[in-house]
């Protein structure tokens, strides 16, 4: 059986969870984009794995609009949407915590992936598993 999630958040919590967490992703993806142009190395690796996770993320998210899934979700969508992005942005904050403090890079990286995961994460715990009115 396929479980539906839904969340009953207001539009202007949404809005403001969902600005945030855009801004986040966006930033990290420059940045690590910045990033990779300087050279590739196995950091530079590492810090893509959360920015491919991210685009998942965004991507999903796209196809569920187009799709007028906003607010009731399948499993797999919920988490291939605001659970990638949730993921990336924990990611990518442990990933930003050691290149900040040992590499010495932007902390535009941390606050990029701090806001994604923590807005992102927000919109994700939000989903409740929908009760089936039959059952």
């Amino acid at each position: 059986m396929n479980k539906t999630f839904e969340t009953k958040i207001s539009d202007l919590a949404w809005w403001i969870m969902d600005i945030p967490g855009n801004l986040g992703w966006i930033l990290y993806l420059i940045t690590v984009y910045q990033i990779l142009k300087e050279g590739m190395d196995l950091y530079a690796f590492l810090l893509a794995i959360p920015a491919v996770l991210m685009i998942i993320g965004v991507i999903e998210l796209i196809s569920e609009r187009i799709a007028k899934l906003d607010r009731v979700l399948p499993k797999k969508r919920l988490y291939r949407g605001f659970g990638a992005l949730t993921l990336g942005g924990l990611l990518g904050t442990v990933l930003s915590i050691y290149g900040l403090f040992v590499r010495g890079l932007t902390i535009r990286l941390l606050i990029g992936s701090i806001l994604c995961m923590i807005f992102a994460g927000a919109i994700f715990f939000s989903f409740k598993e929908k009760k089936d009115v039959l059952g």
